[in-house]
């Protein structure tokens, strides 16, 4: 009987550790509607024989739009990138993930401009904007991308 009061006890203990207020992981702030920028011309960001289009923020990450799969993704330093991953990459269709890798997946890019802050470059469903601290990639097709920002780096869709 007394096995049974203390875990009695201890559940409700734990559910109310568990559920107070503070305590749950907070939802990270809406995106920053960066279709809102003005655009780039894309062809001024044209890099690999025009394959890509590229550019770069601050901080030294890399940025692209991969104009043949219609994947986007930026490597280098992400700040505040959850488990300290150096990528972020998305399918054309599909949710964004952060992963870790040896090399620079898009670093080794030659020529990739800076983006101006407050600005944005698109190609077909994919933009992706800096006001020069946070950058954000948005997939207007499946409304999925990720932000980037000393804040918290985080994906969403």
């Amino acid at each position: 009987m007394l096995n049974r009061t203390l875990v009695g006890v201890l559940g409700v203990a734990g559910a109310m550790v568990f559920g107070a207020p503070g305590f749950a992981a907070a939802d990270p702030p809406p995106a920053p509607n960066i279709n809102a920028f003005p655009s780039e011309r894309p062809s001024e960001y044209a890099v690999q024989d025009g394959a890509w289009y590229a550019f770069t923020v601050p901080g030294g990450v890399t940025c692209v739009l991969d104009k043949q799969s219609g994947g986007y993704g930026c490597s280098g330093p992400i700040p505040a990138a959850p488990g300290g991953a150096n990528m972020v990459t998305a399918p054309a269709t599909g949710a964004p993930g952060f992963a870790t890798s040896a090399r620079p997946l898009y670093g080794v890019v030659e020529g990739a401009k800076p983006l101006p802050p407050n600005t944005r470059l698109s190609f077909r469903t994919v933009s992706c904007g800096t006001d020069g601290v946070v950058t954000t990639c948005l997939n207007s097709a499946d409304q999925s991308g990720f932000v980037l920002s000393p804040a918290g780096s985080y994906t969403f869709g």
